[in-house]
């Protein structure tokens, strides 16, 4: 697709997107290309917390040359349109990791969407994506591991989870496995659902009340998916970002 071309909801990937609210910064700037060499490693990561009406489009191209490696973490919280791609190949025995927070409510469209081909053999590359939603927000995970004919000795997987905290929230994921190589291990897991009642149950059981256990079922949702940030002064603004989130969707949904 053309870069200068508006794209549509017949475009796999832009099937559940807000166009109308792409198309006010439409066209956006070009993919941020990262490249690592050979046995090189790298970590990099968007907090992407923009204000309630702006629209957030960011692209990112990334080659893994034979051994390197980068993990990438992402907090996807801000804008009316929030939405961040993921176009990724791997070399021999590359690795690519990704593990994301996606959190929003009100009216937000709020995106994941990556492709990861395993083009040699004995790369792996695995994705961590959870997703809170609350009031009409839609949430996105369109994810796609392509593994070539010759890329024997891969591993991929894809973990993907969305809470609902209203009726009127949704979720759309589709994980997706594209292999050609027979000697692989590749692996993707979805679920979508609500608070978990059993878990409530069992805190109030023991003394808590409910406000409190569902803040705290909110946060061990998504709780781990930061620990890979090594810089602690980094984690820790992360984690406050995406528990500040949380804590104002559970006031709007009545939780707290």
């Amino acid at each position: 697709m053309s870069a200068l071309a508006l794209p549509t909801r017949r475009a796999e990937d832009w099937r559940y997107s807000n166009i109308e609210a792409a198309a006010s910064v439409w066209p956006v700037p070009a993919p941020e290309r990262i490249v690592l060499g050979p046995g090189e490693q790298g970590a990099r990561a968007l907090l992407q917390d923009a204000a309630d009406d702006a629209v957030v489009v960011r692209d990112y191209v990334i080659t893994l040359a034979e051994g390197a490696r980068l993990d990438f973490h992402l907090l996807n919280s801000g804008g009316r349109l929030g939405r961040v791609t993921f176009d990724v190949r791997l070399e021999r025995g590359a690795h690519f990791g990704l593990h994301a927070a996606v959190i929003g409510g009100g009216e937000q469209t709020l995106e994941v969407v990556t492709t990861v081909t395993h083009a040699e053999p004995d790369a792996t590359s695995e994705q961590v994506v959870r997703t809170v939603l609350g009031g009409r927000a839609t949430g996105n995970y369109l994810g796609k591991i392509g593994v070539a004919k010759h890329a024997q000795g891969t591993d991929a997987s894809q973990s993907v989870k969305a809470m609902l905290l209203s009726r009127q929230a949704s979720a759309n994921a589709k994980p997706e496995l594209e292999i050609f190589a027979d000697d692989v291990k590749c692996a993707h897991g979805c679920a979508i659902g609500e608070l978990d009642k059993q878990a409530l149950f069992y805190m109030a059981a023991r003394g808590l009340d409910p406000q409190t256990a569902q803040t705290l079922l909110l946060r061990a949702f998504v709780a781990g998916v930061f620990d890979g940030i090594a810089d602690e002064a980094e984690r820790e603004r992360f984690e406050a970002a995406a528990l500040s989130k949380l804590e104002t969707l559970a006031k709007l949904e009545g939780l707290a």
